[in-house]
C-alpha cells in the first residue's frame, strides 16, 4: 500500500498489525495496546476498555471473518490515526467496513473502532460474535 504520512512509531505498529492479520495470529497484540486502550464495536453503544477485552474481541473477529481483505488506508494529518477499509464475509453475508485506529506517540494503540455495513453483514457479525463472546464480555463490562 502507498506510504502514509504517519509518525514512525505508528508506521511500525501498523506494519506489525498487517503482519499479524496476514498470519492470522494476534498473539503479539497485547504488547501493542496502551493500558488505556478503548475498543468501539459496531454493535455496542458502550465502548470496551482495556487491553484484555480488546485483544479478545479482535482475536475472535479475525476467526469469524472469512475472505478478509484490506483495500485502502487513509491517515490523519497529525500522523497518529489511520482508517483501514476492508471487506469480508460472515455466515455467507458479504460486508464492508473500516477499522479506525488511533496511536499514541509511542505507537501504542489507544483506540480501535470498527464500523460495518450493510445491516445484513453487521447482523451476521453480531450474531456470531455474540455466540462466541457474550458471556465473557458481559463479565468484563461489569
Amino acid at each position: 500500500m502507498a506510504e502514509l504520512p504517519l509518525k514512525a512509531a505508528a508506521v511500525a505498529a501498523l506494519t506489525q498489525w498487517h503482519a499479524m492479520v496476514a498470519a492470522r495470529d494476534l498473539a503479539p497484540l497485547p504488547a501493542m495496546l496502551s493500558p488505556a486502550v478503548v475498543f468501539r464495536s459496531p454493535m455496542a453503544h458502550t465502548p470496551y476498555p482495556g487491553p484484555q477485552v480488546t485483544s479478545m474481541i479482535l482475536g475472535t473477529v479475525l476467526n469469524v471473518f472469512e475472505d478478509f481483505t484490506y483495500h485502502r488506508e487513509l491517515a490523519s494529518a497529525d500522523g497518529l490515526s489511520v482508517v483501514l477499509e476492508f471487506s469480508a464475509s460472515v455466515q455467507g453475508k458479504a460486508l464492508k467496513g473500516i477499522d479506525m485506529i488511533r496511536f499514541d506517540e509511542d505507537g501504542k494503540i489507544v483506540e480501535f473502532e470498527v464500523m460495518v455495513r450493510p445491516l445484513s453483514g453487521l447482523q451476521a457479525l453480531g450474531d456470531e460474535m455474540g455466540r462466541r463472546l457474550a458471556p465473557m464480555l458481559a463479565k468484563m463490562k461489569e
